[in-house]
């Protein structure tokens, strides 16, 4: 069970350092050290006190046991202070969170999980998450795959701590589009087993590296589909991170490729500009309609006639992105490693470079 107390909070908001337990239970301090060995991180235990002058002030989550509540009345009061017990039953539980300060009473082992996503989020400095795009063919070979890496080159060279995602297990592997496919780190069968919460900062150290940026994709074997559960653990994690993950998405939804379009911002359905392609499109759209709430329309030529980026957007019922260049550089063959957008140079890298401006612009305001 948690709760939350309501107070004003005092200024200046979180503070960095080490969460603070402080108990005399040692019955509870053995399960609060076990949960924040879950979540990552080494806190300071000061059973009889606060702490020393400064460092209830200075740790980034205050854990009190319910024992030491009298004790800690009176300290100055701060954001970050949550007042564990075990008696359910106890009213008077309420009154000694008040008088602490705490922002939320939580009794265990009801809320463990809770508060090992709280310990991990304040251990891993969490702050605004990351603008997660999904990339996806309206047809087979309409160029998704090549849109998703571009713009994950562009956003890592433009210094942006970027990941990008292949949510397709039948789509060969964007680490072969990038050169990397026997380059060091995990793929997506070594998460399969992944439930709860999944470290963002060790998810991305175990990603193979590549043009700056790290990579999510599928191994040679046979392992063809990861488990829901597994999926929206890692999602969450990428996106903890902030900056940009970009995903590229395959045409069918399936539950876990439902719990990917459930974290996404927006979705780039990439069209080429041609009625089978635009009929094709339709129902991909209303398939990932069902799920995604931001869902765009990149236009690829060379147009049919009667079609331009406008009537084909028109046509599908979503706002227009713009036309997604076709370069001939692009034709050369997956693995040669120089991926789509790298040098920075022509239309495709133009492309991208003015989506990001758009895209991190609206997720700032919104």
């Amino acid at each position: 069970m948690t709760g939350t107390v309501t107070h004003d909070p005092p200024p200046g908001g979180n503070r960095p350092g080490a969460p603070l337990i402080v108990t005399e239970d040692t019955g509870l301090l053995d399960d609060l050290l076990r949960l924040c060995a879950a979540a990552g991180a080494t806190p300071e235990v000061h059973p009889g006190l606060p702490g020393p002058r400064g460092r209830w002030e200075a740790a980034s989550l205050v854990l009190v046991g319910d024992d030491a509540a009298r004790r800690a009345r009176g300290v100055p009061r701060r954001q970050g202070v949550v007042l564990v017990g075990r008696d359910q039953d106890d009213p008077g539980v309420w009154r000694r969170a008040v008088e602490i300060g705490a922002d939320h009473v939580l009794m265990l082992p009801d809320g463990e999980q809770w508060l090992v996503d709280r310990i991990a989020d304040v251990a891993e400095g969490v702050g605004r998450p990351a603008l997660t795009v999904g990339v996806i063919g309206g047809r087979g070979g309409a160029g998704a795959s090549t849109l998703a890496c571009a713009l994950a080159v562009t956003s890592a060279r433009e210094k942006l701590r970027t990941l990008l995602v292949d949510a397709d297990p039948l789509g060969g592997g964007l680490d072969v589009a990038l050169g990397g496919e026997t380059a060091k780190g995990l793929r997506w069968p070594a998460f399969a087993s992944s439930h709860g919460r999944v470290g963002g900062g060790a998810l991305e150290e175990s990603l193979p590296e590549l043009h700056s940026l790290r990579v999510l994709s599928w191994d040679r074997g046979d392992c063809l589909s990861v488990p829901p559960r597994a999926v929206r653990a890692v999602l969450a994690a990428a996106r903890r991170g902030g900056g940009a993950v970009v995903v590229d998405l395959p045409r069918r939804v399936d539950e876990g490729v439902a719990e990917v379009l459930a974290q996404l911002d927006l979705a780039l359905l990439v069209v080429p500009a041609e009625l089978r392609a635009v009929a094709a499109a339709g129902r991909v759209a209303s398939a990932v309609g069902m799920v995604l709430r931001d869902l765009r329309v990149a236009v690829r030529g060379p147009y049919a006639p009667g079609l331009d980026g406008q009537e084909v957007a028109r046509l599908l019922g979503l706002p227009l992105v713009g036309d997604v260049p076709v370069e001939p550089a692009l034709q050369r063959p997956y693995g040669t490693g120089r991926p789509p957008g790298v040098t920075g140079r022509g239309p495709l890298a133009r492309f991208c470079r003015e989506f990001w401006d758009r895209a991190l612009v609206e997720a700032r305001a919104a």
